[in-house]
């Protein structure tokens, strides 16, 4: 048995990470690194997965997730992230982008590849690649915030973000 809580490491396996954090942060079972790493994936979104879970079975974006709980807390630093949002619930989004909030306000740049509103809407800058999809895009088409790309309305991006924030 490991001093946690009397669980034996099945148990701990078994227990998803927000639990893990709580248990590990005071007590007999107080282990100060694993309660730093574990507060690192509740910081990205990732508290419900467990601690045995493995890693084939996360989406793209929890495993995107993963890489910024990692190194968030290192100094300096650029993060790519493409389509973080696939999968997420709309709460899941919030957090997310409540984090990307966290990297760049501790002096990383952060690009994300996306094209949920909610992320578009929130970023500081945006780049828009078209007119179109596929072969009929790879040009930028806009550059600017994204107030600046609602005003300007010339791209289907434009027209969706003004429809989505309804501008």
């Amino acid at each position: 048995m490991i001093p946690n809580n009397g669980r034996d490491i099945s148990q701990v396996l078994a227990m998803p990470v927000t639990e893990a954090e709580e248990s590990f942060a005071t007590g007999a079972a107080r282990i100060p690194a694993a309660h730093k790493i574990l507060r690192r994936l509740t910081d990205v979104g990732l508290g419900y997965l467990t601690l045995g879970q493995p890693l084939i079975t996360l989406s793209g974006g929890e495993r995107q997730r993963l890489k910024p709980a990692t190194r968030m807390h290192d100094k300096g630093g650029i993060y790519i992230l493409d389509e973080p949002t696939t999968g997420l619930h709309l709460a899941d989004i919030e957090q997310l982008l409540g984090l990307l909030d966290r990297l760049v306000d501790s002096g990383k740049s952060v690009i994300v590849i996306e094209h949920h509103q909610a992320v578009i809407a929130h970023a500081d800058w945006i780049i828009d690649l078209g007119p179109g999809a596929g072969h009929d895009g790879g040009r930028i088409v806009f550059e600017g915030t994204p107030t600046d790309l609602v005003t300007a309305s010339t791209t289907l991006t434009g027209q969706h973000l003004a429809d989505y924030t309804n501008s």
